[in-house]
């Protein structure tokens, strides 16, 4: 009897299943992790650029940043930020050689209520890109989901073509501002929702009554629903229910530990989250003013909660890799 076909014998793992239904972006700093995992796209932030640059096989990465805060600023200060911004493009960089898509980088979250500094910032950093021979459209420019950050994305895309993620997004709100801004990408966060609600209420959530996934999922029905270019990417998971309940999400970023998960799993996935169902919801469309926009955020204890304590953490971490780089200066 003749062997039974391969495709019959070894099921898909999750993973794979689920790189059907959406692009798999690595939410990790770690080189290894995204060559193990294949993912599309990748992103960083200052704290995953905090812990990759502690990493004894990245130190030439940091060295070679160093050298060009020195090199470019003339005072500390002005060498640190050099410094800060190199490392961001180099790691960048590296990336770009391991995934065949796209990488986030991330505009320092101290400029989050600064439109003129986080545009001019994202022009520095696509320049410095350019510089290593990458062209614009294998980067998006993150930014926190203020008001002031989504105006900052909106004049990146229209008068520079620079593609934007706005990220520490946690209502619907936020989104629909990001959306009529005309952003390319946003990353609203699952896991930090369910977070805050399990805090403040004590109750443990599951499946599709996860807070996190049931925010994501009307986001995603009402980008679909009337048609908005900007895509969705689910974030900040803590679990890989949440990524089954959002499978068919535009993008998924998700961490190593669970990118393994997944891999390891070869039960079946199924699609959730589909624009043709979507579009036939019943969804009334919102508009949103600038007052309106502070008013909801205003009224959303959570949104506006996770939203400041994101916004403090990137903050915190970014400070800690200037204290990192500024002892390396002066040695």
């Amino acid at each position: 009897m003749s062997a039974e076909p391969q495709a019959k014998r070894t099921k898909m793992s999750e993973l794979d299943q689920l790189k059907q239904y959406c692009t798999v972006v690595a939410d990790t700093g770690d080189f290894e992790a995204m060559k193990a995992y294949r993912p599309t796209d990748a992103t960083t932030n200052p704290s995953l650029i905090l812990s990759a640059a502690a990493m004894e096989q990245y130190q030439h990465i940091l060295d070679k940043a160093i050298k060009y805060g020195k090199d470019t600023g003339s005072t500390i200060d002005e060498q640190v930020v050099e410094t800060l911004d190199m490392l961001s493009v180099l790691f960048g960089c590296e990336i770009l050689k391991i995934i065949p898509g796209r990488v986030s980088v991330e505009v320092d979250a101290r400029l989050s209520f600064d439109k003129d500094a986080s545009i001019a910032k994202a022009i520095k950093l696509i320049s410095m890109f350019a510089e290593f021979g990458i062209k614009k459209d294998r980067i998006l420019i993150k930014l926190a989901s203020t008001w002031e950050g989504i105006q900052a994305a909106k004049e990146l895309e229209k008068n520079h073509s620079i593609h934007c993620n706005l990220t520490l997004l946690f209502s619907l709100y936020q989104a629909i501002a990001c959306a009529e801004a005309n952003v390319t990408l946003i990353s609203p966060f699952v896991g930090r929702i369910l977070d805050w609600y399990v805090e403040h209420t004590k109750k443990t959530y599951e499946g599709k009554e996860d807070p996190g996934v049931l925010s994501v999922t009307r986001v995603y029905n009402y980008y679909k629903k009337f048609a908005y270019k900007t895509q969705v990417m689910g974030a900040s998971f803590r679990n890989t229910g949440e990524i089954r309940e959002l499978a068919g999400c535009d993008l998924l970023t998700i961490s190593p530990k669970l990118l393994q998960e997944l891999a390891n799993s070869n039960q079946t996935l199924k699609r959730v989250l589909d624009p043709k169902t979507a579009a036939e919801s019943d969804i009334e469309k919102i508009s949103l003013s600038e007052a309106q926009f502070r008013w909801h955020l205003n009224e959303d204890q959570m949104a506006t909660d996770k939203l400041s304590e994101g916004i403090r953490k990137f903050a915190a971490d970014t400070r800690k890799l200037e204290s990192l780089i500024k002892t390396l200066l002066v040695k």
